[in-house]
């Protein structure tokens, strides 16, 4: 038998970083590195135990798994022999990605939509193709990131106005113009609910267009889980609509309407959509049995909103403040990184693991830890939360927190 000898492995040699990036590098990330995360990456915690709660995830309505999504993904996977990978804007109108685009505008009420990679290039995507640089975008401060560079990628003077304030929205669009108005329906750090109705009043009258992000709302509110605007009756007053499909759908897309005069013109001009290729046909069709799944999972729902009402209730009584959220994300804001890094590290060691946000996904000295809450929570599971949240209040002082103090310091002013 012949013996084949591996030739030595070599050792990876770099060619020097530019100057430029070695200065940005020091003055931007190696500070935090060392002095402020200790030498190890602010988002990686302790391996997750079999016992853990998770509380990290998107998953809200715990669909993850279902059967009739898991066999629609195996049959295409099985079955499909003709498709082609390619950019979307090939596709014919009689393509099944087509087909759900179609079904997802009529689950939210609109006429056309649009699939993208991800809810990130969703977007960019439609900001990119319905503002430019002579149309003011104006951002809720807690918009996600996504939409913000949306307004970079169009050229568009963005303009931010402080978080759910109606009236400061009013002051930015009489200082520069009607433009396009940036929402998110529930906010992804916080659980925030947007003023939906006063916002949509306010472009009304100052002749702005409105774009809602329904990331977190869609699957979880509204009729069938057809989004907080549905619930609200404002879809025929919102211009368009967004979403990742990556939270209640639990899957790897992302969605936005717009008018079926706009089709074409979207084709042939929205960057993300052109130059990316479609999902793959597996995707689509896990996607598609998904929506099935979701309109009819209204026990679900309730089951989330009770867990909500329950695990808020029990925060709060214990001095936790998360006042500035009402839906199933939960912001355990602690202030600078390594406070934020304290908290995770505690919760994990009595098995309760969150996701640790901060800057850019958070302002500066407002990072947090973040828990999602979903359907699937058992009796145990949220007893455990409650009992370790017991414990840990005395050690962390979350009434004395940065973000508890201002709540205070704005409650007693006169």
């Amino acid at each position: 038998m012949e013996v084949i000898e591996k030739a030595p492995k070599r050792p990876v040699v770099n060619p020097p970083l530019s100057t430029q990036l070695q200065r940005r590098l020091a003055r931007e990330f190696t500070p935090r590195w060392n002095q402020q995360w200790g030498g190890k990456f602010i988002l990686h915690g302790r391996p997750v135990t079999e016992a853990a709660v998770r509380l990290d995830g998107n998953d809200y309505l715990g669909i993850s798994g279902h059967p009739e999504i898991v066999q629609a993904q195996v049959n295409a996977l099985r079955e499909d022999r003709e498709s082609v990978i390619q950019s979307g804007v090939f596709l014919l109108d009689a393509h099944p990605s087509h087909r759900l685009e179609q079904s997802l505008a009529e689950w939210v009420g609109k006429e056309d939509g649009y699939l993208c990679q991800s809810g990130y290039a969703a977007n960019v995507g439609l900001l990119q193709i319905i503002a430019d640089a002579q149309t003011p975008v104006y951002l809720d401060t807690l918009a996600h990131a996504s939409l913000w560079e949306g307004a970079h990628a169009a050229r568009a003077p963005a303009h931010a106005f402080r978080h759910n304030d109606v009236q400061h929205l009013e002051r930015m669009i009489a200082a520069h113009g009607p433009g396009v108005v940036v929402v998110d329906s529930v906010y992804s750090t916080t659980g925030a609910l947007c003023p939906l109705h006063e916002i949509v009043q306010a472009c009304e009258r100052l002749e702005c267009m409105i774009v809602v992000d329904e990331s977190h709302s869609l699957g979880t509110h509204g009729p069938a889980g057809a989004g907080l605007c549905a619930a609200l009756g404002l879809t025929d007053r919102v211009h368009f609509i967004t979403a990742s499909l990556a939270k209640a759908f639990a899957g790897r897309a992302g969605f936005f309407t717009a008018p079926a005069s706009m089709r074409y013109y979207t084709l042939i001009s929205s960057y993300p959509n052109i130059f990316s290729s479609s999902l793959l046909p597996h995707e689509v069709a896990g996607l598609a049995a998904t929506l099935g799944v979701i309109r009819a999972s209204d026990d679900a729902r309730r089951r989330l909103h009770a867990n909500t009402a329950r695990v808020r209730g029990s925060l709060s009584g214990l001095g936790y403040p998360i006042h500035q959220g009402s839906e199933q994300i939960i912001a355990l804001e602690a202030g600078t990184e390594p406070a934020a890094m304290m908290l995770r590290d505690e919760l994990e060691a009595h098995d309760v693991v969150g996701a640790l946000f901060c800057a850019p996904a958070t302002s500066r000295n407002r990072a947090m830890v973040r828990l999602t809450l979903n359907a699937s929570l058992t009796e145990a599971e949220i007893q455990h939360v409650e009992a370790v949240a017991q414990v840990l209040a005395p050690r962390l002082q979350p009434w004395n927190w940065p973000i508890a103090r201002r709540q205070r310091s704005r409650t007693t002013q006169p």
